[in-house]
C-alpha cells in the first residue's frame, strides 16, 4: 500500500479508524511523521463536519513538518477536502490541483491518483478532463493503479445522470474490471455490480 496510513482506515468505522491514528501518533518518533499522522485526524474530524477542529490539525501538521513535501501535499489533499464538504467546492479545486502537482513531482503517485479524482468530482466542468488524467496515471503507474476503479464509477455516473446510459455502462463495466483485481476490497465490488446492474436496467426501460 503506497500509503501507509491507509490500512488504518476503515471509512465505515471512523470512530475506530481514530483510535487507531492516535495510537500511531503516539509510535511516531519523528516531527514529519506526527504531522503525517494528524492530517488523517483531521480527515476525521471533517467527516464529521468539525471542520474548525480539521483546520486546527492541518495547521498544526504544516507547523511541525515545515517544507516537507509529503506533509504538504497530504495538508492540501485534506483541507481540499474539508473545503468540498463544507460546500465549497470551488475553493477545494486549487488544493487538489496543487496535490496533484506536488504528488507528481515527489514520484507519490497513490497521492496523484487521489488528487486528480478530487478535482474530478469536486468541478463537474472538469470531470472528463480529470477522469483521463487519473486514468493515464493509473494505466502507466502501478502506485496509483487503485484509484481506476473509483475514477471510472464517478465518470460512469456524470453519464449515468446525463442520461447516456449506454456510455454510463461502458465505464461501469470498466470499473468492475478494475475493482475485481483488488478482491480484498469486497464492497467496492458490489458496489460496481450495482451500478452494472443500474445502467442496464435504464438501458432496457
Amino acid at each position: 500500500m503506497p500509503d501507509r496510513l491507509r490500512p488504518l482506515w476503515d471509512f465505515e468505522d471512523v470512530g475506530g479508524s481514530e483510535a487507531r491514528l492516535r495510537e500511531q501518533l503516539d509510535r511516531e518518533d519523528s516531527d514529519t511523521g506526527r504531522a503525517e499522522v494528524l492530517t488523517q485526524l483531521a480527515r476525521v474530524h471533517s467527516l464529521r463536519d468539525e471542520f474548525g477542529e480539521c483546520e486546527t490539525l492541518l495547521q498544526q501538521a504544516e507547523s511541525l513538518a515545515g517544507d516537507d513535501g509529503l506533509v504538504r501535499l497530504r495538508v492540501d489533499l485534506e483541507r481540499g477536502r474539508k473545503l468540498r464538504s463544507s460546500g465549497d467546492g470551488a475553493a477545494a479545486v486549487p488544493m487538489f490541483e496543487s496535490a496533484f502537482v506536488r504528488a507528481s513531482e515527489l514520484g507519490e503517485y497513490w497521492f496523484a491518483g487521489d488528487a486528480a479524482h478530487m478535482v474530478a468530482i469536486s468541478a463537474p466542468e472538469k470531470m472528463t478532463e480529470w477522469s483521463d488524467r487519473g486514468l493515464a496515471l493509473a494505466d502507466s503507474q502501478p502506485e496509483a493503479a487503485y484509484w481506476a476503479g473509483p475514477l471510472l464509477n464517478n465518470l460512469g455516473w456524470h453519464y449515468y445522470d446525463a442520461g447516456d446510459y449506454a456510455r454510463a455502462l461502458e465505464l461501469f463495466e470498466r470499473a468492475l474490471v478494475a475493482r475485481r483485481r483488488d478482491p480484498d476490497n469486497p464492497q467496492a465490488i458490489r458496489w460496481a455490480e450495482d451500478a452494472v446492474a443500474e445502467a442496464r436496467k435504464a438501458l432496457d426501460s
